[in-house]
């Protein structure tokens, strides 16, 4: 079986169509960016984890990790790959120039991370925490702390983490207990345990900077009294390097049902009197500062949702063309044939290419309005901020639940082949699990879409969005192949005004039924917004083709074919969704617990 291969193409075909790069290189940030130029990147980029990263995939999965009281130890083949990811300097790529990023643009970053993800989920998750630990840093960091870590951070030396999550506090960060007593040097002492830290302790970097939430003595309750804390595993020498070891420590890892090779820890820290950690931003505000790292990974985890898809896509294609079962239906050549003739495969196929497709154009737009955010001013710049608002918890959890099912598909595709681990595409399967549960459930994302994001500016913000993207069914009038597609963009944008109005009207009045909702609400916008992105990408295929644009006849074609069977074959379904959407909480509380629980 192939390894992974990085689907350059594609990505240069999303960022030139729904990634903007033409009017994100127009500004002085980003003047650099021009799409030649990313296009050089995005070869040599891919090639690298293709090469590099690729073949310690399902090495890091057999091998695991092994914990002691010294810390974790990853695969060997890790090690290697790592030390060649440093060398070639690809940790920098959205990050300040000023401490040794090159400052792409975010839409850039996003698309060529499908290639660090696609190529070894579990070992891309040390690059982006570190990325969106950086971010936060940037952001929030006072100068001397940027100078101090930014630029080893920058290079991969050292890593960053995220840590919110305790044993009695999940979701519900304002349960948190970690204490943080100031100290007369300025430095706080920090106790606590937390739970579930991603590449908490492991031996790849000569550092890691942890980024804590904690409670000073007096503060708050809540949220509202939860401050952000740097706690380095090493404290720094005058000269900047690392020296003694501070007092936090893994005391355990957990078995996974995926992603075996990243270590999932439980840190405790203050085991010997409290860990030494500095603020970051204002006492009490650290879940503001919080959410620029958790914003950047929700991002970062609708990127998984296609990357992992899209790498059990390239394993179910190949098996399709390999695997001889079956002869060929209409046709007189005898003896068993490719399975990918066959009329299911090759419907299975065309479905998860057309997610693929689909999941991209959403994410690759939300990072562009990213950049079309820090890049614009005024009024402009608000109407871009909204629609990243409204957009990222969309992306995060339609990108991820559909992840599920096209990496859940693909193992189909192999049929009994594909429950054998040694075909390699479970692995992916496994991977891909723990996607709509991280960084918030997609069932918070919901919560999050209906409860603060429609009703942004009494929802002007939303309908805004919703105007724009409703004037692509004016843009298809007339182009005849996509007929039938643009009925039924117009029939989806009906199902989701009538959902829309009724979350506003009746979540208002009681939001237990906005909430009852939620989840199917978020996929008929998920599947509307797609469509809407996949439409525009029939339209730019059918723009280069008419140019004779390099990027090829049967490939530009083909991408018209995915538009149509997305919009024609799935899109669709938002017609079952509504009901769900407005029927309301009643039914769900027809039944109590206790009968729930009764079998």
């Amino acid at each position: 079986m192939a390894d992974y291969r990085t689907p350059t193409k594609d990505l240069l075909f999303a960022l030139r169509t729904a990634g903007m790069i033409d009017q994100i290189s127009a500004s002085k940030r980003y003047e650099h960016a021009t799409y030649d130029v990313v296009e050089g990147v995005f070869e040599e980029h891919g090639r690298f984890f293709n090469e590099v990263w690729a073949p310690t995939n399902a090495l890091g999965d057999t091998e695991g990790l092994e914990w002691s009281e010294e810390g974790v130890t990853t695969p060997e083949s890790f090690k290697d790959a790592w030390a060649k990811y440093v060398e070639a300097g690809w940790q920098g790529m959205n990050l300040d120039p000023d401490y040794g990023g090159m400052g792409f643009p975010e839409v850039v970053y996003g698309l060529s991370a499908e290639a660090t993800i696609g190529s070894n989920a579990a070992l891309s998750m040390l690059p982006g925490l570190t990325t969106g630990a950086v971010e936060l840093l940037q952001n929030w960091g006072t100068e001397e702390q940027r100078e101090r870590y930014l630029p080893k951070m920058i290079t991969g030396e050292w890593s960053g983490t995220m840590n919110l999550t305790e044993p009695q506090a999940g979701s519900d960060v304002g349960l948190s207990t970690t204490r943080a007593v100031p100290q007369d040097d300025g430095s706080y002492r920090i106790t606590g345990t937390k739970i579930f830290i991603s590449f908490g302790e492991h031996d790849l970097t000569e550092n890691i900077i942890h980024l804590v939430l904690a409670r000073t003595p007096d503060a708050p309750a809540g949220t509202r009294g939860i401050s952000l804390f740097l706690v380095p595993k090493f404290l720094l020498e005058e000269d900047g390097s690392p020296g003694e070891r501070n007092d936090v420590k893994c005391v355990s890892i957990e078995h996974k049902m995926g992603i075996h090779a990243s270590p999932t820890c439980v840190l405790s820290f203050g085991d010997e009197g409290g860990a030494t950690g500095w603020l970051v931003g204002e006492e009490n505000q650290g879940l503001n500062a919080m959410f620029t790292m958790m914003n950047a990974a929700r991002l970062a985890v609708g990127v998984q949702g296609t990357a992992i898809a899209s790498a059990a896509y390239q394993k179910a294609v190949d098996y399709a063309g390999e695997r001889l079962q079956g002869r060929e239906v209409g046709s007189d050549q005898r003896g068993p044939a490719p399975i990918i003739v066959h009329p299911d495969v090759r419907r299975m196929l065309l479905e998860m290419k057309s997610y693929i497709e689909a999941t991209r154009n959403l994410t690759t737009h939300l990072a562009a309005s990213l950049d079309m955010s820090r890049t614009t001013e005024g009024d402009d710049s608000e109407g871009w901020d909204e629609r990243v608002e409204i957009l990222t918890p969309v992306a995060k959890a339609w990108c991820t639940d559909v992840g599920v099912q096209v990496t859940s598909t693909a193992l189909q595709v192999f049929g009994g082949m594909g429950f054998i681990e040694e075909s390699g595409v479970s692995q992916h399967f496994r991977d891909q699990r723990i996607t709509p549960i991280y960084e918030g459930t997609n069932g918070i994302q919901a919560m999050d879409l209906v409860g603060r994001k429609l009703p942004i500016r009494g929802g002007a913000a939303f309908a805004d969005l919703v105007a724009e993207m409703r004037r692509i069914v004016d843009e298809l009038e007339g182009v005849e192949e996509m007929a039938a597609s643009r009925a039924e963009i117009q029939a989806a944008f009906d199902e989701l005004d009538t959902a829309t109005k009724w979350i506003m009207e009746h979540g208002i009045a009681d939001p237990r039924d906005a909430l009852a909702g939620a989840t199917p609400y978020l996929e008929l916008f998920g599947l509307t917004a797609g469509a809407w992105l996949m439409a525009r990408q029939a339209l730019a295929a059918r723009e280069e083709l008419a140019n004779g644009a390099d990027a090829g006849k049967e490939f530009l074609e083909g991408k018209i074919t995915t538009a149509r069977f997305f919009c024609e074959q799935i899109l669709p379904k938002v017609r079952s969704l509504t009901p769900a959407v407005t029927s309301g909480h009643e039914i769900l509380y027809e039944i109590d617990a206790e009968a729930l629980a009764s079998t």
